[in-house]
C-alpha cells in the first residue's frame, strides 16, 4: 500500500476566503437595502393602517423586530444557559 499525505500546504480558497470579496458583498448588501428603501417611495400603498403609509415603514419595522429578537435572545439565554457539565451530571 502506498501511503498518501495531503499536501497542507496548498488548502483550497475559496471566494470569499478573499476579505476584499466579503467586502463586495457587504457593500452589494447595502447597496440593495438602500435601493428598496427608496423604491417605497414610488408605488401607491393600499394599507390597513395609518402608520403603512409611512415612508420606509416595513424597512423601518422589520430592522426594528430584528433587533429586538437578537436582545430577546440575550435576556432569554440569561435563564435559559445551563453549565458546561449538565448533561454528563449522572455519569
Amino acid at each position: 500500500m502506498s501511503e498518501h499525505t495531503p499536501n497542507v500546504h496548498d488548502p483550497k480558497k475559496y471566494w470569499l476566503d478573499d476579505p476584499k470579496n466579503v467586502r463586495k458583498v457587504i457593500i452589494a448588501l447595502f447597496v440593495v437595502c438602500a435601493g428598496l428603501f427608496a423604491a417605497d417611495a414610488f408605488y401607491h400603498k393600499h394599507p390597513h393602517f395609518a402608520a403603512e403609509e409611512w415612508f420606509g415603514f416595513y424597512a423601518i419595522y422589520g430592522f426594528v423586530m430584528c433587533v429586538g429578537l437578537v436582545l430577546a435572545a440575550k435576556l432569554m439565554r440569561v435563564f435559559l444557559m445551563r453549565d458546561e457539565e449538565y448533561y454528563d451530571k449522572n455519569e
